[in-house]
């Protein structure tokens, strides 16, 4: 063997070693789990409901990071440059890793290529709201109103873009009609104007619409999920009409593209080892979570065709964000 290439098994040797003493010391120190969306939201809730399991199956702690911005760019960018070492995860939506890159000319990341997939947490429907004493009982009647006026029959939504915005199209293109959209920043003024009857409808992820059906200060119409959802089994799905219409956020957990497979394995356990705990499931289903699992063989394909999903309903609503 010449010197060449007895230098390259060395360094070959050396990186091999090295990755192996990684993975084998790995988590030897807190783990940061970045949540690129702002406190409060159904990502923020779940992240910090999992990060004690999540900790104590890894070993260490977790500290979850707030990094919102630019609809999840920012702290998605942060995570996508960040070091391989499995020291800094993201826990992000899929509005932000499946939707962004349709909706931003250069969203500054790849949902692809810059990540590595390692667990599917859950999902949740969102509900079309109407205030208690509307007329707008069921969807059915949301349809005839839309048929009869159209462009007049408003609904409130997240922002451009988000799920609740793109839900409304959906039923534009499955039903034909033209539902007007009004965005707002944030769903939490979304929900007060129409808690305030000064827009008619809203879409609202179910974890923060379901207190307000609970206690009559809102209507829930239909929800965006393919069967009912068994906290609210009284909402008939929308797909129950148009079988088309089904958009739910989802959570899943991701690694910067390029950590050692061993603690990609490892994370991938202990997120399992997490999710199984009873008290852990009983909270998450409590938020309004679906946890049917996703397999790690079949999660590149999910994101793939959410992007592929999206990237249509995104051309569809003419939505654009620089």
């Amino acid at each position: 063997m010449n010197k060449k290439w007895s230098r390259l098994l060395g360094a070959l040797i050396g990186v091999l070693i090295a990755s192996s003493a990684l993975a084998q010391a790995y988590p030897s120190k807190p783990v940061a789990l970045v949540v690129p969306q702002a406190a409060g939201g159904t990502n923020d809730i779940v992240a910090r409901l999992i990060a004690p399991a999540f900790g104590e199956a890894l070993n260490t702690s977790i500290v979850v990071e707030n990094r919102p911005g630019a609809g999840g760019n920012i702290g998605t960018q942060s995570v996508a440059r960040s070091a391989k070492d499995g020291y800094t995860l993201l826990l992000t939506i899929n509005s932000a890793q499946a939707i962004n890159p349709a909706l931003y000319k250069n969203p500054g990341f790849d949902p692809i290529n810059d990540f590595v997939f390692l667990s599917y947490i859950g999902s949740t429907p969102y509900v079309l709201v109407a205030p208690p004493n509307s007329s707008l009982k069921t969807l059915a009647d949301v349809v005839a109103v839309a048929k009869k006026r159209p462009g007049e029959l408003s609904y409130a939504s997240a922002g451009n873009g988000t799920i609740n915005h793109l839900l409304g199209t959906m039923i534009n293109i499955s039903a034909n009609v033209e539902l007007q959209h009004i965005p707002y920043k944030g769903v939490s003024p979304a929900i007060n104007d129409v808690l305030g009857a000064q827009v008619p409808l809203a879409f609202a992820s179910l974890p923060s619409s379901l207190p307000y059906i609970r206690s009559g200060k809102l209507q829930g119409i239909a929800i965006s999920s393919a069967k009912r959802s068994p906290l609210a089994p009284e909402i008939p799905a929308i797909a129950e009409s148009y079988p088309d219409c089904v958009g739910e956020v989802w959570i899943g957990l991701f690694a910067p593209q390029g950590i050692p497979t061993e603690v990609a394995r490892t994370l991938q356990t202990a997120m399992e080892k997490s999710l199984a705990q009873s008290d852990l499931k009983d909270k998450l289903i409590s938020q309004g979570l679906d946890l049917s699992p996703v397999p790690a063989n079949q999660l590149n394909n999910k994101l793939k065709e959410e992007l592929a999903k999206w990237k249509k309903i995104v051309k569809e609503s003419g939505a654009h964000l620089d």
